[in-house]
């Protein structure tokens, strides 16, 4: 197997300082992955390491999480997150690639969708929610949180806490001993950081702007009918499985496969995601 060269570097994005994480052959076919909450690029280390010796692969940080470095006053939306990563994907020069959405991936890179579809050759959507189906109660109740709500901003802040981030990544799976900690341990880290937690709260409070855009997206899946592969884990307490089969609704070619495992199914399942992935990246690229 040969070990990708793994390059780290900052693009400037309307002041923004966008960290990523490349690896792979340049003409290689290009998979972008956006990561989720609370997360960054470094929760893809594993699968570039297992997939960017063969493929290219290009993972940021969000403003507000990871390495990204942003203005003091930059207003948090996930309309601002896509339009930063949208920015970020001209600056470098992707004029075509594979978007691998997790979590918030989902709505940051629907909504980068949308504004160029002329660019997605296909979608790997992992435990990345885009129906009514695909929301737990819990999520709903999250989800209610939004500005001028009594009492929101201080129950958003109680999900940023290290028993929270750490039962993101171990609830749901059957050995909790195959979950790195290091992955919620620089979670938290980033979380800590200062200034990060308005950005959270922020987000938080605007994530129902996402649900507002269902019937948008799914429209979109159903007039463009990318090539679409659907991971997922079925123990997921935020999003349940039914989330990952409704997108054969719109997509009915869509490819879904569901692991024994929780939210961050990568973390336990690489070897078995690892491969579906890299033959889903050969056949749409071809495509």
């Amino acid at each position: 197997m040969e070990i990708p060269q793994v390059t780290h570097g900052f693009v400037d994005v309307d002041g923004v300082r966008v960290f990523h994480r490349t690896a792979g052959p340049p003409d290689a076919p290009v998979l972008l992955l956006l990561h989720g909450f609370p997360s960054g690029s470094h929760q893809f280390r594993r699968l570039i390491d297992a997939l960017g010796g063969r493929y290219r692969l290009v993972a940021p940080d969000y403003p507000g999480f990871g390495h990204t470095e942003a203005p003091a006053d930059f207003a948090y939306s996930f309309d601002a997150l896509a339009a930063v990563v949208d920015g970020f994907v001209a600056a470098i020069g992707l004029d075509r690639f594979v978007l691998y959405a997790f979590d918030f991936g989902g709505p940051v890179g629907l909504r980068v969708a949308e504004r160029h579809p002329e660019r997605i050759a296909g979608l790997v959507i992992q435990n990345a929610n885009a129906y009514d189906e695909g929301l737990s109660e819990s999520a709903r109740e999250t989800i209610a949180n939004r500005p001028g709500v009594p009492g929101a901003e201080d129950r958003v802040r109680e999900l940023l806490t290290l028993p929270v981030t750490r039962s993101q990544y171990e609830g749901g799976t059957v050995d909790p001993a195959l979950i790195s900690p290091d992955g919620w341990t620089l979670d938290q880290h980033h979380l800590d950081r200062p200034g990060r937690q308005a950005a959270q709260v922020a987000l938080a409070l605007d994530y129902h702007t996402n649900v507002e855009r269902y019937p948008t997206w799914q429209r979109w899946l159903r007039d463009h009918q990318p090539p679409t592969l659907v991971l997922w884990g079925r123990n997921d307490p935020f999003f349940p499985e039914p989330g990952a089969h409704a997108y054969r609704r719109d997509v009915p070619d869509a490819e879904v496969h569901v692991f024994e495992t929780g939210h961050f199914a990568l973390e336990d399942h690489l070897p078995a995601m690892a491969p579906l992935i890299a033959d889903f990246l050969d056949r749409s690229w071809a495509g």
